[in-house]
């Protein structure tokens, strides 16, 4: 950054890292162990819709990579779109295998950057859930290269747990780069696998 950046106020733009991606695995045992959340084998990534030959032949190429895994089980890697017009590729493996999840998700993302898709991306999630049901993801901010905990809270509409958002941004200070500007903590109501 130049002088001139510094004196009008410019920042650069923080290079995604994907690679903080790995961290997840680790993390996901400092949550289970401090709030009693644990890996519901479901996770996704969203992305802004291009439309487009080149656009839908990464999408086919991504779909198809992680379709040929021969160790996945249940339903195969599945395209949806939220209400609000944004997609999302949701990706399901074992609970217990949170590593192939990430695996999934970096290969998602790596794939759309690498096909010049990355202004796309939005946001990758993995989903949790406590033994009483309740629900929580791990959102990675693919602009900013940062994660921060999405709490709805069950049956009261459009409304997040912030006390436990909270709970979990301090909980996983020392295993994820957890965003620390809160306005950046977007709500992602609808999100699959959520």
């Amino acid at each position: 950054m130049g002088l001139l950046d510094i004196l009008l106020g410019r920042t650069k733009p923080v290079v995604p890292d994907l690679d903080q991606l790995f961290a997840l695995p680790s993390a996901a045992i400092t949550l289970e162990a401090a709030a009693g959340f644990t890996p519901t084998g479901q996770g996704a990534v969203c992305f802004a819709t291009v439309e487009g030959a080149a656009f839908e032949q990464t999408h086919r190429e991504v779909q198809a990579l992680l379709d040929a895994d021969i160790e996945r089980t249940g339903p195969p890697v599945q395209l949806l779109r939220d209400d609000y017009g944004y997609s999302w590729l949701l990706s399901h493996r074992s609970p217990d295998d949170l590593s192939a999840l990430v695996n999934d998700l970096h290969a998602v993302n790596s794939a759309m950057e690498i096909n010049g898709f990355g202004p796309q991306l939005l946001c990758s999630l993995a989903a949790f859930e406590n033994p009483a049901g309740r629900s929580l993801a791990l959102v990675y901010l693919y602009k900013r290269g940062t994660f921060y905990p999405f709490a709805p809270l069950p049956e009261r509409g459009q409304r997040r747990d912030n006390a436990l958002e909270l709970q979990v941004k301090a909980v996983l200070a020392n295993d994820l780069r957890i965003e620390q500007d809160l306005s950046r903590w977007f709500p992602v109501w609808g999100a699959p696998g959520l």
